[in-house]
């Protein structure tokens, strides 16, 4: 059975930036009269603020043999880009849990491309051979030219966003789930009797609730904050953003101050979350998204504990600057109309840092 997609009046209820002088009548009018984003481009209010929709494939994987989609090695398949820090942080999972024996998973190209020749949309595709790009791959399990077609192969009536990562059923040939916080907590648990890394517990119950705290700040001000920053099309909403931006990342500098990592002195899924952001930051955050009061590398506790992490277990291969770059540089023309990518920091985190001076 696949999921049906949510109407578009209630995705757009998430994360939706409404400014102060505006009535509640008049929110609810504008929700009614904004159409379905098929881009992050176009999650757009007429305030100018950006607004993220939400996912709308949302199953859950599961240890129980008897469920719709039981954990099974070699039954499914991880779609993402090494551009994308929402599906990064699934392909750390991959690497922290060693998982990438047990789901396969494909790269796609990092500069989005036309996907039909019919409309106007640009997004997510495959190279035609392993040699066009670097790191990307063909689609070698459905034999699909961009990610919009899997989703159309789901489900011939989608109309939503055509996003990474894709969590895909290569039995009952359909997309699980799309929403990565859902699939980093599947892959957390629901795989552990066949996972290499089984006693790593990225998200403890009796850290919990400090997790789920620490996401929400996180996620509104940092993770999808700098993306409310560089979509901006009017003063106000990215003034707002970007001082909640630097506020949140002041306060995670003041935490780590006086521990490792963001939830205590343990790696935990805060971490992966956080850190998807913070290596992206220096390089086109803090420029393409006019992210600039204050660089990462600026921050000595956030500049170390990005080193730390990018350092632990498998991390470093989830990261692929070049992707990064050209995606941001090449695939937003409203931003960056020329394609020309910034020379950069090269910053190497693989240099020393101090994080060890905490007790493990």
């Amino acid at each position: 059975m696949i999921w049906s997609p949510l109407p578009s009046s209630l995705l757009f209820q998430r994360n939706f930036f409404v400014p102060r002088s505006i009535s509640f009548h008049k929110y609810c009018k504008i929700q009614h009269t904004i159409h379905m984003a098929r881009s992050a481009l176009e999650e757009m209010t007429e305030f100018g603020a950006f607004i993220r929709t939400a996912s709308t494939f949302r199953n859950l994987i599961s240890r129980n043999k008897a469920s719709q989609f039981p954990a099974e090695s070699g039954r499914y398949h991880l779609y993402v880009s090494y551009a994308c820090p929402w599906a990064s942080r699934c392909l750390a999972y991959l690497k922290l849990k060693g998982l990438d024996n047990v789901i396969s998973y494909t790269a796609v190209k990092p500069i989005w491309e036309r996907t039909k020749e019919t409309d106007e949309h640009y997004g997510w595709v495959f190279p035609a051979s392993s040699t066009e790009e670097p790191a990307a791959e063909p689609d070698s399990l459905n034999g699909v030219r961009s990610i919009r077609e899997l989703y159309e192969l789901a489900s011939s009536n989608y109309s939503g966003k055509y996003t990474v990562p894709v969590l895909w059923d290569k039995k009952l040939q359909t997309i699980v789930n799309n929403e990565s916080a859902e699939i980093i907590r599947m892959l957390n648990t629901e795989f552990n009797d066949i996972a290499e890394n089984a006693d790593l517990d990225l998200c403890p119950s009796h850290l919990q609730p400090l997790i789920d705290e620490v996401n929400e700040w996180v996620y509104d001000a940092i993770n999808n904050g700098v993306y409310k920053c560089g979509f901006a099309k009017k003063q106000g909403p990215y003034d707002e953003a970007v001082v909640k931006l630097y506020e949140a990342l002041d306060k995670c500098e003041e935490i780590l101050s006086r521990q490792r990592y963001i939830c205590g002195n343990v790696l935990t899924e805060a971490d992966v979350r956080l850190f998807v952001t913070l290596i992206r930051f220096d390089e086109v955050y803090a420029v393409h998204f006019k992210c600039n009061k204050k660089l990462l590398r600026e921050y000595p506790n956030l500049f170390n504990y990005t080193k730390d992490i990018y350092q632990t277990n498998g991390m470093s291969s989830t990261v692929n600057m070049e992707h990064i770059k050209k995606h941001y540089y090449g695939s937003h023309p409203s931003i960056n109309p020329y394609g020309i990518i910034p020379i950069g920091s090269n910053t190497d985190f693989s240099a020393p840092h101090d994080r060890a001076r905490f007790a493990p």
